[in-house]
């Protein structure tokens, strides 16, 4: 079996990783030779993709791919990746068995702290998730004229070893931000990495949120690793008067409960359901620092 994953980044690389132990032979791609190159040490073979063509090595592998893992985020002109096949997988991808297309939370929009499933409309907010849910509806399209089966994961805040509140407070760069009624769920990326090959091991399509039990407050996150860590939280500050870029206050914008029971119900268990639990574990085997 044949994994390719366009966009081999935080994500793509645990999925690598996850895919490389169960016997796949992976392949990856990066937008430069430097970070390409990489992904070698991580049992990924490294491929160049910037979004606008298709090399002779990519075309190559793409020929023997069984299962694709879509990661790169769309822009204004589109998936790239539909963009440049037409939608005419199968002509590029012949053996293709299954498709994931990593998709984001944000695609629900503001819901004021109430909860959301699979089933909740989506009422992006942001342009980047408005993209996002055209993107989601390209690729439902293209997979159903391909009659094959696509499985959209909706992730929540991604973290993991090297990216996480640990090194947000070594670094000094730790925030406490706070706005009243403001929630998130968060996910470890191995468990993003588990999801996905639990999900293309039985072929399954449909849409999943891949997130953990327990929306929070980011402020409560923060002091938890400070209180791991024995160290000394940043003092809480008013989002209303927080310097913040505009992405980075966008993001406050919204405030939602995600549920995940679906994938659940099928039989996957996170082995990080709440941030406790996961930053415990990030802490105590050291592996924060990545």
């Amino acid at each position: 079996m044949n994994l390719m994953i366009f966009g081999a980044g935080f994500s793509g690389k645990a999925i690598g990783q996850r895919f490389a132990e169960a016997g796949f032979s992976v392949n990856g791609t990066s937008r430069s030779l430097a970070k390409a190159e990489a992904l070698a040490g991580l049992g990924i073979t490294p491929l160049v993709f910037d979004g606008n063509a298709f090399s002779a090595p990519l075309l190559a592998a793409m020929a023997q791919t069984t299962h694709l893992v879509q990661s790169i985020a769309p822009g204004r002109d589109g998936d790239p990746l539909l963009r440049l096949t037409g939608g005419n997988l199968k002509t590029v991808m012949p053996k293709l068995q299954w498709i994931a297309y990593l998709s984001t939370v944000g695609v629900y929009g503001d819901h004021q702290g109430a909860w959301v499933d699979e089933e909740t409309d989506c009422k992006p907010v942001s342009d980047r998730s408005v993209e996002r849910v055209e993107a989601e509806q390209a690729w439902a399209e293209v997979s159903a004229a391909c009659s094959l089966p696509l499985a959209v994961l909706r992730l929540s805040g991604i973290y993991g070893p090297g990216r996480n509140g640990f090194v947000n407070l070594a670094e000094g760069n730790a925030r406490r931000l706070v706005k009243k009624d403001q929630v998130f769920n968060r996910i470890r990326v191995e468990d993003i990495a588990a999801a996905t090959l639990f999900l293309a091991d039985r072929l399954e399509s449909g849409i999943f949120n891949i997130t953990d039990h327990e929306p929070a407050p980011p402020q409560d996150v923060v002091a938890e690793a400070a209180r791991l860590m024995a160290a000394e939280p940043p003092p809480e500050q008013a989002f209303e008067t927080a310097e913040l870029s505009p992405m980075a206050r966008s993001f406050y914008g919204e405030s939602k409960r995600v549920r995940n029971e679906k994938i659940r119900a099928l039989g996957f268990s996170f082995t990080y359901p709440d941030y406790r639990v996961s930053l415990s574990q990030l802490w105590t085997s050291g592996r924060w620092r990545g």
